[in-house]
C-alpha cells in the first residue's frame, strides 16, 4: 500500500490468526492510511508470518484474490477472527464462504490450498525473516531497517516514524 516513493516503507510480519494483529488492523492501521499512507509519507509492504496452519491457509488463500482485493480480505479475515478461527468446523469449511464473498470461485479456493509452490513461497519468507530480522512474534515491523514488536497504537507508530 501506498507510494513506492514514499520516504519511509514499513514492512509488517502478520498472523491471520494473531488477535494482536487483528487489533493492531482493524485500530491504529486505519489511521496510519490516514494520515501516512494516503498522502505518500508511508509505504506499507504485507509479509504472512503464519504461526499455525490455519493461518497458512488464510494467507494461501489470500495470494490467490487479484492484488485490488487482497487488502480488503485481510482486513475482513481479521473482522472475522473470532469466527473463522475460534468458531466450530475446520478451516478450509469456515474460509471458503469468505472467499467466496471476496470473488473467488470454488475451483480458485480449492487451487490455493492445494498449492504447495506457495506454502513453501510462504513458510520459506517467515524463515527468513526470523534469521535476517530475527522476528519472532507477531505483529512485527522492520522500519528503517529496525525491527520493532508488538501492536503498537497509532501514536506510537507516528513517534517511530518521526511524527
Amino acid at each position: 500500500m501506498g507510494s513506492p516513493k514514499a520516504r519511509v516503507t514499513s514492512i509488517e510480519y502478520f498472523s491471520l490468526t494473531c488477535p494482536h494483529c487483528a487489533a493492531f488492523a482493524l485500530g491504529a492501521l486505519p489511521e496510519l492510511k490516514a494520515k501516512w499512507i494516503a498522502p505518500g509519507k508511508l509505504r506499507w509492504v504485507y509479509y504472512d508470518f503464519p504461526t499455525d496452519i490455519a493461518a497458512l491457509q488464510a494467507a494461501m488463500v489470500a495470494r490467490y484474490l487479484p492484488p485490488e482485493r487482497y487488502e480488503r480480505f485481510i482486513d475482513t479475515l481479521f473482522a472475522a477472527q473470532d469466527h473463522w478461527v475460534f468458531g466450530a468446523g475446520s478451516v478450509p469449511d469456515v474460509l471458503w464462504p469468505l472467499a467466496s464473498d471476496a470473488g473467488m470461485d470454488r475451483a480458485t479456493f480449492d487451487r490455493a490450498l492445494a498449492d504447495t509452490g506457495l506454502q513453501d513461497w510462504i513458510v520459506g519468507r517467515a524463515r527468513d525473516a526470523e534469521s535476517r530480522w530475527h522476528v519472532d512474534a507477531t505483529p512485527s515491523f522492520v522500519i528503517n531497517g529496525k525491527l520493532y514488536t508488538g501492536a503498537m497504537s497509532a501514536g506510537e507508530f507516528a513517534i517511530i516514524l518521526g511524527r
